[in-house]
C-alpha cells in the first residue's frame, strides 16, 4: 500500500495537487488552517479569474468539489501541520487543531512526501509608508477591495457610495521597490489592474480611467486579451508616471507625480483610487517554512535551488512546493506546478512503496 501524501493548503494549487495525486491512484490528506477550502480567491472574495473572466465562485466550486468528492482524498479543515520527522519516503506530520473548540489535540500523520502550497498573502499598503493614504482616505483603495465591489456587480466611492466619474490605478505598490526590500515583481497586478478597469468601464461607461505604471507588463496572452482591449475598446487611459502624493481636495482626492514620458508634473482630480498591490509570503508559508524546517529565499519564500529546470523541489528532499508560496505566481503557474509537484511526490511515494515490498 503506498503511504499517503500530505498536502498543505486548499486554495487553488493545492485543491489541483490533491486531485492530481487523487487520480493517480494515492491517498492524499489534504490539510487547510481555515474553516472552508478555497484559498484567496474565496477569503478576498475575488470576482473572476484572470485571464477568462470566469466567475472565481465558479472556478472554485468546481476544484473544491473534485477534491470533497474524491475516494482517495482526506481533508482535514481547521487544521495546521506543526512539525514533521522523518524522512523522504517515511516523513511523519504533526497535525494540530486551529479552531482550539476541543483543546490543542494533535494528531499524526505517516506520509511518503510532502507539498506545500500555502499561497500568498497581498501586500499591505500601510506597512511601510503612508504616501497614499490607504488609512487615511476611504476612496483610497486596493485591487483586493475593488475585487470584492465586483463580486457584488458593482463599483462605488467608499465615502458617499456613489458611482465614481474618474478612477485611477497605481501600479507596484508593494512590488519593485528596493526601499523596502521587495525587487521582485508579483507579475500578475498588470493584468488585475488592466482586468478591473475593463469591469469599471462595463460598469459605468462614462467614468474615466486611468491606469498610472512603472512598466506594464503582461505575459502571454494577457497581452491580446486585456492590455489591447481595454485601451482600444475601453478607452482606458495609460500613463507611464510615478505618483508620488496623495491630498484630499474637497471631496476629491488630488494625485500628484510625474508623467516621467513626458517629463513634467501632474496634479489630477480623482474620485477612487486602486492601489495594485503586489504579492508577499503569507503566513502560513513563513509557519510552514519553520514547521518542517524549509530553506526560505531572501523574500520569506520557499526557496527552489533548482529553478528554472525544476522549479518545484524544495532544500528537503522529498518535500515540494506548488505555486506563490516560492513566489509570485499567476493561476496558470500555480495549477501547472501542482500537477508537476504531484507527479513528483506521487513517483517518491511509488518508489518507496516497491523498495518497501522488496
Amino acid at each position: 500500500m503506498t503511504q499517503p501524501i500530505v498536502v498543505i493548503g486548499g486554495g487553488p494549487a493545492g485543491l489541483e495537487a490533491a486531485r492530481a495525486i487523487g487520480d493517480l491512484g494515492v491517498p492524499c490528506v489534504l490539510v487547510e488552517a481555515r474553516d472552508r477550502l478555497g484559498g484567496n480567491p474565496d477569503s478576498a472574495s475575488y470576482s473572476t479569474i484572470t485571464l477568462d473572466r470566469r466567475t472565481a465562485r465558479e472556478a472554485l466550486d468546481t476544484m473544491i468539489g473534485a477534491v470533497t468528492d474524491h475516494p482517495y482524498i482526506t481533508v482535514h479543515l481547521e487544521t495546521e501541520v506543526v512539525g514533521r520527522s522523518g524522512h523522504a519516503g517515511t516523513f511523519q506530520v504533526s497535525l494540530q487543531k486551529t479552531n482550539h473548540r476541543n483543546g490543542s489535540v494533535g494528531t499524526a500523520v505517516d506520509a511518503a512526501a510532502i507539498v506545500i502550497a500555502t499561497g500568498f498573502d497581498h501586500f499591505d499598503p500601510g506597512r511601510e509608508t503612508q504616501m497614499y493614504g490607504y488609512y487615511e482616505f476611504d476612496d483610497v483603495i486596493t485591487l483586493v477591495d475593488a475585487e470584492r465591489m465586483f463580486s457584488e456587480h458593482r463599483f462605488v466611492k467608499p465615502s458617499t457610495g456613489e458611482p465614481p466619474k474618474r478612477v485611477c490605478f497605481i501600479q507596484c505598490v508593494g512590488s519593485r521597490d528596493r526601499r523596502i526590500g521587495n525587487e521582485y515583481c508579483s507579475k500578475v497586478c498588470c493584468g488585475v489592474a488592466s482586468k478591473q478597469a475593463i469591469e469599471i468601464k462595463q460598469l459605468l461607461p462614462d467614468a474615466k480611467v486611468w491606469i498610472f505604471y512603472i512598466d506594464m507588463r503582461m505575459y502571454g496572452h494577457w497581452e491580446e486579451k486585456i492590455y489591447w482591449p481595454a485601451q482600444e475598446q475601453y478607452k482606458v487611459q495609460y500613463v507611464r508616471g510615478i505618483v508620488t502624493e496623495i491630498l484630499r481636495k474637497g471631496d476629491s482626492l488630488l494625485i500628484r507625480g510625474e508623467d516621467t514620458t513626458l517629463g513634467r508634473p501632474m496634479e489630477i482630480p480623482m474620485d477612487v483610487v486602486v492601489l495594485s498591490v503586489g504579492m508577499v509570503p503569507s503566513t502560513g508559508t513563513r509557519h510552514i517554512a519553520r514547521a518542517l524546517e524549509i530553506p526560505q529565499d531572501k523574500y520569506g519564500f520557499i526557496d527552489t535551488p533548482n529553478v528554472p529546470l525544476d522549479p518545484v523541489s524544495t532544500g528537503v528532499e522529498g518535500i515540494y512546493v506548488a505555486g506563490a508560496a516560492a513566489g509570485p505566481k499567476d493561476l496558470e503557474d500555480s495549477v501547472g506546478m501542482a500537477n508537476m509537484a504531484a507527479m513528483r511526490a506521487v513517483a517518491l511515494a511509488r518508489r518507496q512503496s516497491l523498495v518497501a515490498a522488496e
